[in-house]
């Protein structure tokens, strides 16, 4: 079913997303004292008496003359969120009054033609309730006085909102059946310009300028009958150099977003190779289980066969630990190789939730047996006696034998290089447990 969708728009700083909080099912819009730290528009989904809908959190609209050099495409997002809206809730602040501001963003929510409903903000105190008709003035209806932070107020909002929404459309395929892929990467390497060639629409804000987006940002496409629910993430910084409140928020949501992810996609700069950091963040995802696709974006960037090999050279150090990530070579500004990233990031998952035929899976133990590849010890040799696969995404694969403790990481490295072999894993990272087979068990 396609949820109705509504916008929560106004200036900066005015409340935005700690009502977009209060109001949704998970609170995972950022939210900070700091002017404009909402600059892409991000989703989220939310329940009221049963009826579900979509909340847009938006950027602050800013004056045209505004000098902030992210101002005009923050405004494009918001106006981009109220097109796509069927209600639009006009947050202002009720501790400073009507300002110029707030009267250009009245203008432009008249003109979308959507029902209004006009929120002030920051009521706390219930005494303070009489100034909200201060805002009659803006010319967008009735001013609803809220506290987003206590909850006095969202109640009746969400009733006003939920009786004007249309019903839910049917749409092809359930909605719960989508591959989530995070897009991944160091500040400003091309991650939202790959997510919006990959969407074919501008929902993330592309600058020059580092940690442009700051919350996670979800987008739905559909690739060859594959439903694909993208995640552009903030930039991820090393620690030590996360300064602001909020670079560490943004790059919680950005772990978040690998936790639900079942594939990431690393977006490295070509142009300067793997780095320190982006090593990292690939142990992140093997960490926690993700399938993982490597983007080598920026490709048009390099022109000469010594930077090639460059490439090439730190790829194959810093990621030496997962040899069985693919890479792509490609350029999220021209569009070179995009459709092989959905391709490879596709194709892992697949892999990532792979079942392994137990009876070919055994047939493996014979042919290592019979090689005669094992470990001693002071007398004691190891014997893997039988073997299943116990999970999935990413598979995991227990083998039951006489002396688990004779497993060292070499012999774990053996093991899973011939299940590489064997079995198509790429793009995948595969878990090997070892148990003790008690005596007189088969």
């Amino acid at each position: 079913m396609s949820k109705p969708i509504v916008a929560v728009v106004g200036r900066p700083n005015v409340g935005k997303s700690t009502l977009v909080n209060r109001l949704a099912v998970n609170r995972d819009a950022i939210v900070h004292e700091s002017r404009g730290v909402t600059r892409d528009r991000s989703y989220h989904t939310t329940d009221w008496n049963g009826r579900e809908f979509v909340l847009i959190d938006t950027g602050g609209i800013e004056s045209a003359k505004s000098k902030d050099v992210f101002a005009p495409r923050i405004r494009e997002q918001a106006l981009a969120a109220c097109d796509e809206a069927d209600a639009i809730i006009f947050v202002v602040d009720g501790t400073v009054g009507v300002t110029d501001e707030d009267e250009e963003v009245a203008r432009v929510v008249r003109k979308s033609g959507k029902p209004v409903f006009l929120v002030v903000s920051k009521i706390d105190d219930p005494a303070r309730e009489l100034e909200s008709w201060n805002y009659y003035s803006l010319g967008v209806g009735e001013p609803r006085p809220i506290s987003a932070g206590h909850g006095h107020g969202t109640g009746d909002l969400l009733d006003e909102v939920v009786a004007v929404l249309p019903d839910e459309e049917d749409e092809e395929g359930p909605a719960d059946d989508a591959l989530n892929v995070a897009i991944i990467g160091r500040p400003n390497v091309g991650k939202s310009s790959l997510a919006n060639r990959l969407t074919k629409r501008n929902r993330s804000i592309v600058s020059d300028v580092a940690g442009t987006t700051r919350d996670a940002i979800d987008s739905m496409i559909e690739w060859k009958g594959t439903r694909i629910r993208l995640v552009d993430t903030a930039g991820m910084r090393k620690k030590n150099l996360v300064h602001e409140d909020v670079e560490y928020y943004s790059l919680v949501r950005g772990l978040e977003a690998m936790d639900r992810a079942d594939v990431c996609i690393l977006v490295v700069d070509a142009s300067v190779g793997v780095t320190e950091q982006d090593q990292k963040l690939v142990g992140m995802a093997v960490d926690r289980g993700c399938a993982l696709v490597v983007a080598l974006n920026k490709w048009d960037l390099v022109t000469t066969e010594k930077q090639r090999d460059d490439v090439a050279a730190t790829l194959a150090q810093r990621l030496s630990f997962a040899p069985w990530a693919p890479s792509v070579n490609m350029s999220a500004l021209t569009g070179r190789a995009t459709d092989k990233i959905l391709e490879a990031a596709v194709k892992a998952a697949a892999n990532h939730a792979c079942q392994l035929k137990t009876s070919q899976l055994n047939a493996l133990l014979t042919q290592i047996r019979e090689g005669g590849h094992t470990v001693t010890d002071k007398g004691r040799r190891l014997k893997v006696h039988y073997g299943v696969q116990t999970g999935q995404r990413p598979p995991v694969l227990t083998f039951w034998c006489n002396a688990p403790d004779l497993v060292d990481d070499n012999y774990e490295r053996f093991m899973e290089n011939r299940l590489r072999q064997a079995f198509d894993l790429t793009g995948t990272p595969v878990r090997l447990k070892f148990r003790l087979r008690e005596e007189g068990r088969r």
